[in-house]
């Protein structure tokens, strides 16, 4: 009898024990919850303070009025309101990232949750730069991303690790399609007398409103999509900045013969719909290409330098398909090696391969050629593997899938280019009137500086 009421005695002393420990982890628990909660909302609270401790010096009815005036003062002011507001919203977001990071399983607790240094408004959503705590990574915010966009109730989550901090990273929060029923954005460069493609040149504008410029020399691009996507719109803004480069020459492959004509008059040399005239015109910006490295040779250069004062060569390709799938097939082959020769080898001398196809897969483009390309700008395109066939294979499954832009946005792509992900962005517009300004005061330019090295000579 008297074990049997020691065993039980020790069972309720454990029951007990097990109470209060419940007891001490929930008020553990209540306690966290309420001074996160207060630390959460602790800019409102500071504010109300401010305006108790107005009211109190004042006292009385002037209180209350001044506390009236100084609210009505700074809803009035333009910069305060905007000011205020900015930092209200900012709150809003941190604590909505807080609740998000821990409902997704990313932190394991309130004060847990990645910092949020910053946080700014773009016409897609916010950008947040975020500060993971120690024992967490970056990866694990990209690995939840889903979960995060879900919590956020927004479009879409992406994390881009800063490159020189392994804690720090910028998260955008999609919460609207910025390029839904967009009009067209004109070139910037539209009314510009000379430019130089030394220079980075202007292509589009992104989703956080940036805008997006690509430098040209030592690279080479390839714009693929299905038709009516925007190529052509893509590249008559590269053909456009290298024209008001007086140095630069330009030379053109135009398979359709009417897409480039406006450009024409402005080329080194233009080929139509003819396999014989785009070989011609390939042998002879290789044996440019030739020439030059026996130049670099002689100054004992490695590759072409801005103040050598030798001229860049862009050579652009429209409709790189028509030109590798010509009936005879010794031409087919003959342009596919000097095509790849030129972007392989080009680069140090000068020379700037942009190419645009319909169809950029490996059994019309050849992957030993596609692959030399540096720069990738994928538009709207019919299946995620058209899409992996531009950017690189994977991009489509890790979210930069341009199967899925809308038909209706032309000009959308996503470009791989100096970044660590393909940025998703919207090109420059430049509809006939403009390109045919840009040419007139291009064939000017040229022509200026024509007569005055004869003049000099």
């Amino acid at each position: 009898m008297w074990r049997r009421s020691s065993v039980v005695h020790v069972v309720d002393e454990l029951a007990r024990a097990q109470r209060r420990e419940r007891w001490r982890v929930e008020v553990e628990a209540l306690l966290v919850g309420l001074a996160w909660a207060v630390w959460s909302v602790r800019l409102e609270l500071a504010l109300v303070l401010v305006l108790a401790v107005m009211q109190r010096l004042v006292g009385g009815v002037l209180g209350w009025i001044a506390v009236v005036a100084c609210v009505a003062g700074v809803v009035a002011i333009p910069r305060t309101r905007r000011f205020l507001g900015h930092l209200l919203r900012a709150m809003h977001v941190r604590r909505a990232w807080a609740r998000a990071t821990i409902d997704a399983g990313v932190a394991a607790g309130p004060f847990r949750c990645p910092g949020v240094w910053s946080v700014s408004r773009v016409p897609a959503g916010d950008v947040l730069d975020v500060h993971v705590r120690r024992g967490q990574s970056v990866a694990d915010l990209d690995a939840r991303s889903e979960h995060l966009a879900a919590c956020l109730r927004a479009r879409e989550v992406r994390v881009l690790r800063d490159r020189r901090n392994a804690a720090r990273a910028s998260v955008l929060v999609i919460r609207r399609d910025p390029f839904e029923d967009a009009a067209p954005v004109t070139w910037p460069s539209v009314t510009t007398e000379r430019l130089s493609l030394w220079e980075p040149v202007p292509l589009g504008v992104d989703e956080q409103g940036e805008h997006v410029a690509v430098s040209l020399v030592e690279r080479n691009v390839l714009i693929g999509g299905e038709p009516g996507a925007g190529k052509s719109a893509a590249l008559s803004v590269v053909i456009a900045a290298a024209t008001l480069d007086p140095e630069t020459r330009v030379w053109l492959l135009d398979g359709k013969l009417v897409e480039l004509a406006a450009w024409a008059p402005l080329a080194r040399k233009v080929a139509g719909p003819s396999g014989d005239d785009a070989l011609a015109l390939l042998r002879e910006v290789r044996d440019v290409m030739d020439e030059r490295y026996r130049e670099l040779l002689a100054k004992g250069q490695r590759k072409v330098r801005r103040g050598d004062g030798l001229p860049l060569h862009l050579v652009v390709c429209d409709e790189l398909a028509f030109y590798l799938t010509v009936p005879e097939r010794a031409v087919q082959k003959e342009f596919a090696e000097l095509l790849r020769d030129l972007v392989a080898r080009g680069r140090a001398a000068g020379v700037i391969v942009c190419a645009a196809t319909q169809k950029p897969g490996a059994d019309v483009v050849p992957s030993a050629l596609r692959d030399l390309f540096g720069f990738r700008l994928a538009m709207r395109c019919t299946t995620p593997q058209a899409s992996d066939t531009i950017l690189g294979q994977g991009w489509a499954s890790a979210g930069a899938d341009a199967s899925d832009i809308p038909g209706a946005q032309r000009g959308v792509g996503y470009l791989l280019a100096d970044g660590d992900r393909p940025v998703r962005m919207r090109g420059y517009y430049l509809s006939d009137e403009d390109v045919s300004a840009i040419a007139e005061r291009a064939s000017a330019a040229r022509a200026d500086k024509w007569l005055a090295e004869g003049v000099s000579a």
